[in-house]
C-alpha cells in the first residue's frame, strides 16, 4: 500500500498525512447527530475496534485469569500471578507490535511517521539503546505500579472498603460507567500531563518518557516511576464512584495496553495489499515532536479550549512558534 495515497514525506523524512487531526463530535456546535452518530457505532469509531477489543480482553481477564475475590482479602499466590499475567500481556501487545512493525519491518517505513528506526547507541537511554530502555522500563516499573493498583482494588473489593454494584441490578448504570471511561482517562491524562510539563517536574519525571523523539510501541509506558504512580491513578476513580470490578479492570486495561497503540509510530498497520488497520496517533506524535502541543487527546478538546492544538498544518507551526516566541519574551520581561 502506497503511503504517499495518504500523506507526504518532507526532506527530513517526517510523513505527514493528508488528513488532519480534529476533535470527536462531542464538543461541537450547533450539534450533529448523524456525525456523532457515524462516530460513536462506525468503524473506525469510539466503540469498534479497538475500545471494544479492550473490553473484550477485559472481560476474558477477569472471568478466566483473575483469583476469586474472596482469596484476595489477604496476601497470597493470586498475588504474584496477577502480575505475570500483566506482565505477559505487556509482552504479548507490545512486543507483538514491536515486533511486527520494528523487528520484522513488514511495511518497512510505509507510514512511519519519521523514517529513521529508534537509536540504537544514544547515551540518554539505559545500555544505549531506545528499545531496551523502553522495553525495561515498561516491563519492570510500569507493569509492576499497574498490578499493584489493580491489586488494592481487588483487596479493597473483597473487604468491603469500595462499594460494588449489582451487574443484574444495575446493567445501565455500569454500562454508562464503561463507556464514560475513555473520557475519564483523557481528562485524568490532560490534568497530571500538564503538571509534569511544569519544568522541575519536567526535568525531573516527564523528560525520561520525552527521551522517545521518535517512539515506537515500547515507549507507551516508557516512564519514571513517579509517572507511572499518578499515571494509573486515574482508576482511584472507581474508589469513590460506586461500581463493579469490571469497571475497574477496564480502565486499567485502557490506561496499560492503549499507550501501545497510542506510540505506534506509525500512521496505518498495513494487512494486506488493500488492507490496513488504522489508529491515527499523529496527534500524539506531534506532542513527542514538539513537546509543548497535544497534552492529550482529541476525545476531549482540551488543547483547543487552551491554544495548545497542533494539527500538523503549517499554520498550527506558525501559531506555535508565535505562542513560544510570546512565553520567552514574557519570561524575559518578567526578570526587568
Amino acid at each position: 500500500m502506497d503511503d504517499s495515497l495518504f500523506g507526504s514525506r518532507d526532506k527530513r523524512g517526517q510523513w505527514t498525512p493528508h488528513k488532519r487531526p480534529s476533535r470527536a463530535p462531542l464538543f461541537v456546535w450547533p450539534a450533529q447527530p448523524k456525525k456523532f452518530f457515524v462516530w460513536m457505532f462506525g468503524f473506525p469509531g469510539y466503540l469498534w475496534p479497538w475500545n471494544t477489543l479492550l473490553m473484550g480482553i477485559s472481560v476474558v481477564t477477569w472471568v478466566y485469569l483473575t483469583p476469586a475475590m474472596d482469596t484476595m482479602r489477604e496476601l497470597s499466590s493470586g498475588w504474584a500471578a496477577i502480575l505475570l499475567r500483566n506482565a505477559t500481556l505487556a509482552i504479548l501487545v507490545y512486543g507483538g507490535l514491536h515486533t511486527l512493525l520494528y523487528i520484522y519491518r513488514r511495511q518497512g517505513t510505509n507510514f512511519k511517521y519519521n523514517s529513521k528506526w529508534p537509536d540504537t547507541d544514544n547515551s540518554v537511554f539505559l545500555f544505549r539503546s531506545q528499545t531496551a530502555d523502553n522495553a525495561f522500563r515498561t516491563m519492570c516499573s510500569g507493569v509492576p505500579v499497574w498490578t499493584a493498583y489493580e491489586l488494592l482494588a481487588w483487596w479493597a473489593y473483597s473487604n468491603g472498603h469500595i462499594t460494588q454494584v449489582n451487574i443484574q441490578e444495575h446493567p445501565i448504570y455500569l454500562v454508562a460507567l464503561i463507556l464514560v471511561a475513555p473520557a475519564w482517562s483523557s481528562l485524568h491524562f490532560y490534568l497530571i500531563h500538564r503538571l509534569i510539563h511544569i519544568g522541575p517536574l519536567y526535568h525531573i519525571i516527564h523528560k525520561v518518557h520525552h527521551n522517545s523523539v521518535n517512539p515506537g510501541p515500547w515507549s507507551g509506558l516508557s516512564m519514571h516511576t513517579f509517572e507511572h504512580i499518578i499515571y494509573f491513578s486515574g482508576v482511584l476513580f472507581y474508589f469513590v464512584v460506586p461500581s463493579h470490578p469490571m469497571n475497574v479492570m477496564f480502565f486499567l486495561m485502557l490506561q496499560a495496553l492503549q499507550p501501545a497503540l497510542g506510540h505506534l509510530g506509525f500512521h496505518k498497520v498495513v494487512a494486506g495489499r488493500d488492507n490496513h488497520l488504522d489508529y491515527d496517533n499523529y496527534y500524539h506524535y506531534l506532542h513527542h515532536r514538539y513537546f509543548e502541543v497535544n497534552y492529550t487527546d482529541t476525545l476531549i478538546p482540551f488543547d483547543e479550549w487552551f491554544g495548545t492544538s497542533h494539527d500538523g498544518s503549517p499554520e498550527a507551526d506558525e501559531a506555535m512558534y508565535k505562542r513560544m516566541k510570546a512565553k520567552k519574551f514574557k519570561r524575559g520581561g518578567s526578570k526587568t
